[in-house]
């Protein structure tokens, strides 16, 4: 079974299946191109078997398959690239193409948080379709979901979600959106339908350049108090050279001697002669009166 999906990956991929595919800017179209080059339906793709059938649907606006106008009938085969206006779009064979490179590198899968759908886990592929059509790559047959409720897409390992115009609506996280990247573990709901998105750690290669503290603060505990300045004294000290301890000798207390320049006697002996003197002096006058 081929599908005809967009080169670039602009626009999504639908599946070849019977009775036939329609491409157009309306909603309700199997593959919608949201472009003013595009006709409401630009052509349709009618399948009987394994045989292809190209249609026209908009004369004005001419079809080229591998780069020569065609008209209606035209059959198609596996690698033919249909072309208008600016936009292509090719038939090919999913197990046949490469995966892309983003594909590659980068896996992505929903697990089902509903009892209903057993906890299956579902790989998205890039891009991967969502809805209760069985051309849908995830197909999820619950009456409240769209045919194309949504599509997936890889690029450049991020994977993103876009809501097709779904009557019901898309959730990422419990909020509705359009479109929106999704991330692991982010919880994807396609109306009451939830999923756990289960993907790559993000920037796991990546080195990140950490920036560093315009000043570097001490803990408390390891900042140290501030040091009193050392007195006189204690610098004095802190200099003096350092002699060995003699034994301290006592001496007996002496009488204080009073100097009071060279050569003369202390006062103590000057006490002792004066005493002397006067003691002579009485003597003599004693005797001179005890001879008169």
């Amino acid at each position: 079974m081929l599908k005809l999906r967009d080169p670039k990956n602009r626009y999504g991929a639908i599946w070849l299946v019977e009775p036939g595919v329609k491409v157009g800017r309306k909603a309700g179209n199997h593959l919608v191109i949201n472009s003013p080059v595009v006709a409401d339906c630009q052509f349709e793709i009618r399948v009987k078997g394994d045989q292809l059938i190209l249609k026209n649907c908009a004369p004005d606006h001419p079809l080229n398959v591998n780069g020569q106008p065609v008209a209606d009938g035209y059959v198609l085969r596996e690698k033919d690239l249909i072309a208008f206006g600016e936009i292509e779009l090719q038939l090919v064979d999913p197990k046949k193409s490469a995966p892309s490179l983003s594909t590659k590198k980068t896996t992505w899968t929903l697990k089902a948080n509903s009892v209903a759908l057993g906890g299956r886990v579902y790989p998205v592929r890039n891009p991967t379709l969502v809805g209760r059509s069985s051309e849908c790559d995830i197909t999820l047959a619950v009456a409240h979901l769209s045919r194309r409720h949504a599509r997936l897409e890889i690029q450049d390992g991020l994977l993103y979600v876009k809501d097709l115009g779904s009557a019901n609506g898309t959730y990422l996280n419990g909020v509705r959106v359009s479109e929106a990247r999704v991330r692991r573990g982010d919880e994807l709901s396609f109306d009451t339908l939830s999923f756990g998105v289960i993907g790559p750690v993000e920037d796991l290669g990546r080195t990140s350049v950490r920036a560093m503290p315009s000043k570097i603060s001490v803990p408390p505990r390891l900042q140290s108090r501030p040091q009193p300045a050392p007195s006189v004294e204690r610098l004095s000290t802190a200099h003096a050279p350092i002699h060995r301890s003699r034994p301290v000798t006592h001496l007996p207390p002496r009488s204080s001697v009073e100097v009071s320049g060279p050569g003369r006697a202390s006062s103590g002996s000057g006490r002792l002669w004066l005493t002397l003197l006067v003691l002579i002096a009485l003597s003599s006058v004693l005797s001179y009166r005890y001879w008169l």
